[in-house]
């Protein structure tokens, strides 16, 4: 299939040829969601926790002798059934929420969003992407090419854009990374979680042959 690309300047330069491998496949709902989900589990953090009667201070001292004092027998203040007790049965945090994803799997769905992104229009191939000086100032202007054209109105409205660079360049990442609709990373580490948290892909021409290998 054949994708538009455009200038740094936001101007047409005719049309590049890509992969119906990459860009040419059906929705998979389901692939996706089982990628996406296990992405976000592997990301999540057990901070729940609470301390059972071991770990909550204080209570090394019986609070009355066993008999003789008319009240129920206690062995601690610190028991559950005490305020300011520990607490029984409570998350400790080390429930292990990481899900496995096949590596053809997270290929596979990868593919699938940008095949759909590219279907509704939301890649934008450019033909090179350079910066004379590391200014936010020239990040914006940069965008604005594109926001200003009718097939990208909406990143006006500040729906977001991945920029996604061939390799690391700081000078690229020091332009853009203060534009809060904007997002840059490294073509090798996207996944289809990070790629449909973002209206619009931006890929420069060299990064493509990197996603072509994924």
């Amino acid at each position: 299939m054949k994708l538009k690309m455009y200038n740094q300047s936001g101007g047409e330069e005719g049309t590049i040829e890509v992969s119906d491998a990459v860009f040419g496949l059906k929705w998979n709902a389901d692939l996706v969601h089982q990628v996406v989900t296990g992405i976000v589990a592997n990301q999540r953090v057990t901070v729940a926790h609470v301390k059972d009667r071991s770990e909550v201070r204080g209570g090394g001292k019986k609070p009355w002798r066993q008999k003789g004092t008319g009240r129920a027998r206690h062995g601690s203040i610190r028991s559950p059934i005490w305020k300011g007790g520990g607490v029984t049965h409570g998350p400790l945090g080390e429930k292990n929420y990481a899900k496995k994803i096949n590596k053809k799997m997270a290929a596979r769905a990868l593919r699938v969003v940008l095949s759909a992104k590219a279907r509704d229009h939301e890649i934008i191939v450019i033909s090179d992407m350079q910066f004379s000086e590391p200014k936010t100032k020239q990040g914006a202007q940069f965008l604005m090419h594109f926001a200003s054209q009718e097939a990208f109105q909406k990143m006006k409205r500040g729906n977001g854009v991945l920029v996604a660079l061939p390799e690391r360049d700081d000078t690229a990442r020091r332009v853009l990374k203060n534009i809060p609709f904007a997002k840059v990373d490294e073509t090798r580490n996207l996944n289809a979680h990070e790629v449909l948290q973002y209206r619009y892909l931006l890929f420069p021409k060299s990064s493509l042959e990197v996603l072509s290998r994924k």
